[in-house]
């Protein structure tokens, strides 16, 4: 049923340049600007990622409660991941990079926002 995730922002240039941080990090390509319309879209194992400015004109806003989450392949690759968001201006938010049990679900978690405010998870599943 999952097609794509979007997401808003007022400041195409530097959301592309933290979302071309955190997806190359993890071996992704940077992302492809749209020759029509303000977005950039990225392509990494089946999924897509869309940052558009939103087309209706208004300010773009961060979803209350929406976390978007990636599959890592590592806990290496969550920390490569977290850092290079940090870097890219992104904030570290929730706690810091690390293994977190769900009730016996081991699960290597790290949090972001991006420069818009959109809540983003790199996790690792840890057997």
């Amino acid at each position: 049923m999952y097609s794509h995730n979007m997401v808003g922002t007022d400041d195409l240039a530097a959301s592309k340049a933290f979302y071309d941080a955190i997806f190359t990090a993890v071996g992704a390509p940077e992302g492809v600007a749209d020759p029509v319309n303000p977005r950039v879209r990225y392509s990494h194992k089946d999924g897509v990622f869309i940052v558009t400015r939103p087309l209706n004109g208004e300010p773009a806003s961060a979803a209350n409660g929406n976390t978007i989450g990636f599959i890592m392949d590592s806990p290496e690759q969550c920390d490569a991941w977290h850092a290079a968001g940090v870097a890219a201006g992104g904030t570290t938010c929730e706690d810091p990079p690390g293994p977190r049990d769900f009730g016996g679900r081991m699960l290597y978690l790290a949090y972001l926002r991006d420069p818009t405010g959109h809540k983003l998870c790199a996790l690792h599943p840890m057997g």
